[in-house]
């Protein structure tokens, strides 16, 4: 797949349907399942590009990892202080998820390791993770990032520390809300001699902290700070089985789509509702959009939901402050939603959008502007003035970014004519078969190679 041709949507989507797993928790799982004693059980996994980088990782560097069946891996570990040095370089492909957490996790080790990844990972920035490691006697080298001094960006080349030194405590305060760099931080903390507390402005996603929790490991979170107190803690984890729910950022493109075609109503079944990550569903609320969340019970500490999408009038709100890191992945989409809301929708605090897979915020006026939709660009965020006329139909490129590639295919359903939307194979990154689903409720997608 290279290129789709959306055509505009005349009838309503209807339907009930799976979306692939959580990657997040999907990454952390294979991460701590690689790091146990005995043989963990991981089912319902993903086969989206992200996973199977950090499942490649961590095979090279001595984990059994074997495909049992579709979605069912079984992962003999090798204890915390089993890792092997790779022999070759950790290909990371698109994965931030995959690159930062390994840089955590590596940085304890007393072996060389490589990383790498493709275009768009290379130029993503990685002080973030690096200026706090470091701090903690890491030794982490990347390539000077061509526009920012003092900034560094993929190759990275961690380790190893130095003959008889260990990581030492780390009291760090973090500028940015972010998942990624509280989950490398924390990694590195397993093999700390001392403590590691990590604090940020709100809260990120928790799922690091939740299996750490359930494993054993010895953390106490109050509020937006994190303590890790490995002392007296024997550094085993035990084996352990999980069922990833499904993802709520996949799931949120189709609850959107079924708010922007009239008449809609899809159900997406076993959803992670974990509420670091639920953001979206409540910026859809206060939206007016049509959403109904029916609990599901918990798999190893992680809440599921059916969700239902349904076409309701929208509004236009204001987006910011502590939502919008839990909304983070899906602000793209939400502007889709804003594109059909009445008055006006304000996106602020989003500044971290600048940095993921593209510069979401120019992505994505320019893409809401192709459509025909007002908008004007902010530092940290978008202003988009809605409207209930069909959408102009458009040609857009996906800048190979997984979420501005849906989003596009979203807003086309409600075009006028159809619409074309070109480099879409980054989509496989986290929705392998969006395009199918989408087709299985009624949307007309024709997929050019």
């Amino acid at each position: 797949m290279s290129s789709i041709v959306v055509h505009p949507q005349e009838k309503p989507l209807v339907g009930g349907v799976p979306v692939p797993s959580d990657k997040s928790i999907g990454h952390r799982a294979l991460l701590f399942a690689s790091l146990c004693e005995g043989t963990s059980e991981i089912r319902g996994f993903s086969y989206g590009e992200d996973n199977v980088s950090t499942a490649n990782a961590m095979r090279a560097m001595g984990a059994h990892v074997e495909d049992v069946e579709k979605g069912h891996l079984r992962v003999r570990g090798t204890g915390l202080f089993g890792l092997k040095a790779p022999a070759h370089d950790l290909d990371c492909g698109n994965s931030g998820t995959t690159m930062r957490l390994l840089t955590g996790l590596l940085s304890a080790q007393t072996f060389r390791s490589r990383l790498v990844g493709d275009a768009s990972l290379s130029k993503r920035p990685m002080m973030r993770v690096a200026g706090p490691l470091r701090k903690r006697g890491a030794v982490i080298e990347g390539a000077p990032h061509p526009k920012k001094e003092g900034e560094i960006v993929p190759p990275l080349v961690v380790g190893p520390l130095p003959d008889g030194k260990e990581l030492s405590e780390l009291e760090y305060d973090s500028p940015v809300s972010s998942a990624q760099v509280k989950s490398a931080i924390l990694l590195s903390g397993l093999y700390a001699h001392g403590t590691t507390w990590f604090k940020e402005p709100t809260l990120s996603r928790d799922h690091t902290e939740r299996l750490m929790h359930a494993l054993g490991v010895p953390l106490r979170t109050v509020g937006t700070m994190v303590e890790l107190d490995p002392s007296g803690w024997s550094g085993k984890m035990p084996a352990f089985e999980i069922e990833i729910p499904g993802d709520a950022s996949a799931a949120a493109f189709l609850v959107v789509a079924a708010n922007v075609v009239p008449g809609s109503r899809v159900t997406v079944r076993a959803v992670g509702a974990n509420p670091t990550r639920t953001g979206l569903f409540e910026i859809a609320r206060q939206m007016g959009a049509g959403i109904e969340i029916v609990p599901q019970g918990d798999q190893a500490g992680e809440p599921i939901a059916e969700v239902t999408g349904f076409a309701a009038p929208m509004r236009g709100v204001l987006i910011g402050g502590e939502l919008v890191p839990r909304a983070i992945d899906e602000i793209p989409i939400a502007c889709a939603l804003a594109a059909r809301a009445t008055g006006t929708t304000t996106i602020r605090d989003a500044e971290e959008l600048r940095v993921k897979e593209s510069d979401r915020i120019a992505t994505m006026a320019h893409v809401l502007r192709a459509f025909g939709v007002t908008c004007e660009e902010l530092p940290d965020g978008l202003v988009i003035e809605g409207t209930d006329k069909p959408l102009t139909p458009a040609r857009v490129e996906s800048r190979g970014d997984h979420r501005i590639a849906m989003t596009s295919a979203v807003l086309a359903l409600a075009a006028s004519g159809p619409s074309r939307i070109d480099d879409c194979d980054c989509i496989a990154t986290s929705f392998p078969k969006f395009i199918g689903t989408l087709r299985a409720l009624g949307a007309r997608i024709d997929v050019e190679t």
